[in-house]
């Protein structure tokens, strides 16, 4: 049964993972403190010990000589090539990654869920090697799974945290935007004058004739004489 703890972690992650990209794009990134580098550190490296003890554990089984029908066997065997597949691919793929964005809230929260899945199944698997397999077999497993759910419960104790650092930023953001709101409703609005009316027009002024001058008496053409009448 899951306890009300992955519950909240759940539903707080969801909802800033949800609005995370709008404070992000708002404020600069916070640059990562030494003491949340080290929570990480040091659960990534448990996390990788629990990782390689249960490839290890997981390739000694022996599922074939198992006290049980052949469905359950073939069951158990879907199940364990299942978890060796994310433990040995999956899984340190996503660690790399958070390795690298210590605080991302959204892949943090991957991690977990992975580690989630993880250990439902690991715990299954373990479950049915105690009753159908040697001890020898069942008590690795069993171990492995405690080691799982540890490091499960730590990296949800760190999405809540994560979670609740990015909640608190998402309300100081929407707090500096209503402000900003109320400052510029409060701001008198700016008056624009605009001048419509159309200017007089200015009365067209009459052209002047200018009289061409006359002729100098040298400069006319002499007339011709008529002809003598017969």
């Amino acid at each position: 049964m899951k306890s009300p703890l992955i519950f909240a972690v759940r539903s707080s992650a969801l909802f800033v993972c949800m609005f995370l990209p709008m404070a992000q794009t708002s404020s600069a990134q916070a640059p990562v403190s030494y003491a949340s580098v080290t929570q990480l550190n040091t659960l990534l490296a448990n996390l990788q010990q629990s990782d390689q003890a249960a490839v290890a554990d997981l390739s000694k089984l022996r599922i074939d000589k198992w006290k049980t029908d052949g469905t359950t066997k073939r069951q158990v065997q879907g199940d364990v090539q299942s978890l060796l597949r994310n433990l040995q691919d999956a899984l340190p793929g996503l660690v790399n990654e958070l390795r690298a964005a210590p605080e991302d809230l959204a892949l943090t929260f991957k991690v977990y869920h992975n580690l989630d899945a993880l250990h439902d199944v690991l715990r299954s698997v373990a479950e049915t090697a105690g009753a159908f397999a040697p001890r020898e077999e069942f008590q690795p497993l069993a171990n492995d799974a405690n080691s799982l759910d540890a490091v499960r419960l730590s990296m949800a104790d760190r999405v809540q945290s994560l979670a609740t650092a990015k909640e608190a930023e998402l309300g100081r953001l929407r707090s500096q935007l209503q402000a900003a709101q109320a400052a510029a409703a409060a701001a008198p609005p700016k008056k624009i004058v605009v001048d419509d009316t159309e200017p007089a027009k200015k009365p067209a002024k009459a052209k002047k004739k200018t009289a061409k001058p006359a002729p100098a008496q040298g400069d006319q053409a002499p007339q011709q004489a008529a002809p003598p009448k017969q």
